[in-house]
């Protein structure tokens, strides 16, 4: 299934849903500041879950307490297409003190 990059209103339409998340180059970015090391660990578990039932995987970076996400399309020659902003919003939903609970 081709995947197909988003034109630059669609990424700017889709970024005003997710308060918090920026582009950074040809990435979708957000950094995650947790109450404990055990909890942003835990939050990268879940996230890894996430990614795996989608089948789109980001990048990720466990800091101390902290959790940075990165993601693009490799399939779509790492442009951003709407799968990356699928998986952000899911970030989003599982977030501790973030999104819908």
């Amino acid at each position: 299934m081709a995947v197909e990059p988003l034109s630059q209103k669609e990424i700017e339409d889709r970024l005003a849903e997710l308060p918090g998340w920026s582009v950074d180059g040809d990435r979708l970015t957000r950094s995650y500041r947790l109450g404990s090391h055990f909890a942003a660990a835990a939050f990268v578990v879940h996230i890894a879950g996430v990614q795996d039932e989608l089948d789109h995987h980001s990048d990720l970076t466990l800091g101390y307490n902290t959790v940075s996400f990165s993601v693009h399309t490799h399939s779509a020659g790492g442009a951003l297409t709407e799968r990356d902003f699928a998986l952000a919003r899911r970030v989003e939903d599982i977030a501790p003190g973030h999104g819908a609970h």
